[in-house]
């Protein structure tokens, strides 16, 4: 039985009516018929009524909305589909991810996955992708307010000199959260107080913030001088939106993945050579980057992010962040070595959009899904996962352009000439 189902059809009626007239509001429905499928129904039989149009695709979900109200969404009218494609089989030689992988890529974009699985062919035929995590923290920063810069110092000295303090305040709101740090920054009479958190296998954005709160709760009530906390994320943290803290000090996880391809790879899956494919990078990916004032010198991490984060469940607005990186190649004796940084890389496994059904099918594919054991490996492996991915779609565009053969595999692809042909 649809989930939409069992209950009252008059009541229905009556509710839809009442949207239309504007007696109830969009997010009573699910009040007033107490069910959050009936809820999604009655709006959306409303919306079709008052605009004209037809919804019914918009319709067609395995989504439990009792199960998502409040976690996930509110006023839902059903769910989007958007094709999912795989890429692999992606050898990784990580700390976590160890062994051959493949990765789910959500996208509508034509040619993306393919451009990704050619590049994961050269590096798994070349003996896979290195990987390592080298910083691991989640941030935020809230911002205080004193009335001066001797009360500001005054402020930080305080806070360092009852650092256990706060973070037992911290950490009692969290299970798997413990703050490692605190970074500092002044602007005249304005402090920023950035706190760093490890949180298991969660991208623990929430985690951070509510542990946060409870810590400038305490900091407030017990500093003997003059402070008030103006925000809990005073924007150093810095959260969806580009920002060079996040590239100098990290956010989430800080990977690298690198590969040596193989020359006679190169010549036969890439068409073509490690000298043009160094030079691509260098001109594109280094100088073109510089000369336009980019902060991000890579080709398309934000594509790779983006389709992996959408199949997968994590934040789609961290994608800005995340997808921030570098991409570094060497000629090595003819071979192409390759790598790619990626500072601020946000992922989790549990929390989130990772417990909507799809998503964690698409997390368990990669044998990432829900908490690690021990807590956090599972979400380590998932960024390493991720990073060795974006180097393979890294590899292959810088490739396709070396070999001219990027506008004819979007021609194919992109627009579907490949079927006609």
């Amino acid at each position: 039985m649809n989930r939409e189902q069992g209950f009252e059809e008059s009541r229905l009626e009556e509710v839809v009516k009442g949207i239309i007239e504007g007696r109830v509001k969009l997010h009573e429905a699910d009040r007033i018929l107490g069910n959050a499928n009936a809820g999604a129904l009655a709006r959306r039989l409303a919306l079709e009524k008052m605009l004209g149009v037809s919804l019914s695709s918009i319709g067609s979900t395995i989504l439990d909305f009792e199960e998502l109200v409040s976690r996930n969404i509110e006023n839902p009218i059903g769910a989007v589909q958007i094709p999912v494609g795989v890429v692999g089989p992606l050898r990784v030689n990580g700390d976590y991810a160890r062994g051959d992988f493949y990765v789910p890529m959500a996208t509508t974009e034509g040619a993306l996955v393919a451009s990704v699985n050619r590049g994961a062919k050269a590096v798994t035929l070349s003996g896979g992708a290195r990987t390592k995590i080298v910083y691991d923290g989640m941030t935020r920063a809230p911002v205080f307010w004193t009335p001066g810069i001797v009360e500001a110092v005054r402020l930080v000295e305080w806070v360092r000199e009852h650092m256990g303090e706060v973070r037992r305040e911290a950490e009692s709101t969290t299970r798997h959260g413990k703050l490692r740090d605190i970074q500092v920054f002044h602007t005249g009479n304005l402090v920023w107080l950035r706190f760093v958190y490890e949180t298991g296998d969660a991208m623990g954005m929430n985690m951070a913030t509510i542990a946060t709160e409870k810590a400038a709760e305490y900091i407030m009530k017990n500093f003997p001088g003059e402070t008030r906390l103006i925000a809990v994320s005073g924007n150093m943290c810095t959260d969806k939106k580009p920002a060079l803290i996040n590239q100098l000090l990290g956010r989430g996880k800080t990977v690298i993945a690198e590969a040596v391809i193989k020359r006679d790879v190169a010549l036969k899956v890439l068409k073509a050579p490690p000298e043009e494919i160094d030079y691509v990078n260098k001109a594109k990916n280094l100088l073109g980057t510089a000369r336009a004032g980019s902060p991000s010198l890579n080709a398309h991490f934000a594509n790779i992010v983006a389709a992996i984060f959408i199949a997968t469940g994590q934040d789609v607005a961290q994608v800005v962040e995340s997808s921030m990186g570098y991409t570094w190649t060497e000629v090595r004796n003819g071979d192409l070595y390759i790598s790619v940084t990626l500072p601020s890389l946000e992922v989790g496994t549990v929390g989130g959009g990772t417990r909507l059904p799809t998503q964690r099918e698409a997390l368990s594919l990669m044998g990432v899904a829900g908490g690690g054991d021990p807590p956090g490996t599972n979400a380590k492996k998932f960024a390493e996962i991720v990073a060795a991915t974006v180097l393979a779609g890294e590899l292959n565009l810088l490739a396709a352009l070396a070999a001219n053969e990027l506008a004819r595999a979007h021609r194919l692809l992109g627009r579907g000439e490949a079927k006609k042909s």
